[in-house]
């Protein structure tokens, strides 16, 4: 449950606003949606290898 401490005077969008980034760090949504289905361990890490390459090859093209 999230506890979001709302100063005296301090409007209703500004804490709904801490509610929300504070909903996000948290990653519910995420964890969520990645349960709607599973996904194989293997197709999983293959993702991260590709990720990683893709990351890689940015950061040399940035450097050169």
């Amino acid at each position: 449950m999230l506890i979001i401490p709302v100063k005296d005077g301090e409007s209703i969008d500004r804490a709904l606003k801490k509610y929300k980034r504070k909903f996000d760090k948290t990653g519910t949504m995420k964890q969520l949606r990645e349960r709607k289905q599973f996904t194989k361990f293997s197709v999983k890490r293959r993702q991260q290898i590709q990720r990683a390459a893709h990351k890689q090859r940015v950061k040399t093209l940035e450097e050169a």
